[in-house]
């Protein structure tokens, strides 16, 4: 009996160990944060943002997805969120947060929904003080495992009660996962919906759309990670890097707040129509879930070097105007980047779709076979009778 009592006060000194060291811990100096006076806010730096973004990565293709992020973003504060403290220890990211150190002993959540949620309901305190004073957050995950599938449906609902602008950005897992893996995926999809203010989704089995036939099963994770980090990127980038045509964060809110599922697609293109190019990649990717028409949001970014001219961004915004529910509400921008050469990227972002469910099949066929259709268009000399067979062509696919 003696010998229980020993090991009980034992594992009691290692709880209370674990609750006194720094579970939530900020790996750099801590800075003293200000009140904002008139004097402070006249000598700030006048190219930061002062949109305060937070990406909170749960699970491990949470914490993936923001290591790929640290350094490549600037103005964002990142935080890896998770209940396996061994993967803490490795992660990139300056803010880490050891959630359900009483439940799990920092050892995990065994691949168990409901161990990540409890583990997420236990350390709420410490979630609440990762996403104070943001403005907007993103909460990325991979879903279908424990930690990411139980954990980031809590983390969205506590920034999200704390008044900032809540953004999902979750991959679903190949189907060579498992069937069991995709249902605790497809659940915590359905719950974390609910929980934030807009839900961009992407299927991991459309990246065997997208990668070679022998791409290694590592590198095809990594890609899943990376498209996460995509996701986040192009919607946190359109807010802090100043541009000509400037998108601030009031912007953004008008577009996602409450908006429910969207859609996010990031396209490239060169050469003579390179505008409209991109603009065809970003609206009909193959790794989107749905495609881009009947959207009543759009918040869409044009980034392009010194020589992009005003008719490119004219011919870019057209392709995508046509694609869209004709009373949108379109919030754009344009960024001119000196390291973009003879290139053009576009950022787009749709929320706003009444019911995202609804023949999502013949809507993504519609939008491939446009894609295709447009690659005889563009070998034309891009005229406005051109322009016009763009516009009808899309038309024609949108009503099929």
């Amino acid at each position: 009996m003696n010998f229980i009592v020993i090991i009980d006060s034992i594992e009691k000194n290692k709880i209370n160990f674990l609750e006194k060291k720094n579970i939530c811990r900020n790996k750099k100096k801590t800075k003293i944060k200000l009140k904002m006076t008139e004097e402070n806010f006249l000598n700030q730096d006048i190219s930061s943002s002062p949109c305060i973004i937070k990406v909170i990565g749960v699970g491990g293709g949470g914490g993936n997805a923001v290591n790929r992020m640290v350094g490549g973003v600037e103005g964002v504060e990142f935080w890896s969120i998770n209940t396996d403290a061994q993967a803490l220890s490795r992660s990139l990211a300056p803010n880490t947060c050891n959630i359900g150190a009483k439940l799990t002993r920092g050892l995990g959540a065994g691949g168990n929904p409901e161990i990540g949620r409890k583990a997420a309901e236990e350390s709420r305190d410490l979630i609440a003080e990762a996403v104070s004073a943001g403005d907007l957050v993103f909460v990325t995950a991979g879903m279908g495992g424990g930690t990411g599938s139980g954990a980031a449906p809590i983390v969205a609902e506590v920034a999200k009660e704390m008044g900032c602008l809540t953004v999902g950005v979750v991959t679903k897992p190949f189907a060579f996962e498992g069937k069991r893996r995709m249902q605790q995926a497809n659940d915590a999809i359905l719950n974390l919906r609910s929980k934030v203010d807009t839900l961009i989704v992407v299927s991991n089995d459309k990246l065997l759309q997208i990668v070679p036939d022998n791409t290694p099963l590592q590198d095809a994770f990594s890609v899943a990670d990376d498209i996460l980090r995509q996701g986040v990127v192009g919607i946190s980038e359109i807010i802090v890097r100043p541009g000509l045509i400037n998108v601030d964060f009031a912007d953004v809110r008008s577009v996602m707040a409450d908006a429910g599922s969207a859609l996010m697609g990031i396209g490239t293109g060169s050469g003579k129509t390179r505008a409209q190019d991109a603009a065809v990649a970003a609206i009909s990717s193959p790794l989107l879930d749905f495609p881009i028409e009947k959207a009543r949001g759009i918040v869409f970014n044009i980034t392009g070097g010194q020589d992009m001219t005003l008719h490119e961004i004219n011919s870019a915004a057209e392709v995508i105007y046509e694609a869209v529910d004709p009373n949108a509400n379109i919030i754009f921008g344009a960024l001119v980047d000196d390291n973009m050469e003879n290139e053009i990227s576009i950022t787009v972002v749709a929320t706003g779709f009444t019911q995202p469910n609804e023949q999502h099949t013949s809507s993504y066929s519609s939008a491939i076979k446009f894609s295709k259709s447009y690659e005889n268009v563009k070998t034309k000399n891009i005229t406005n009778s051109s322009r016009s067979e763009i516009s009808q062509l899309w038309k024609k696919f949108k009503t099929k």
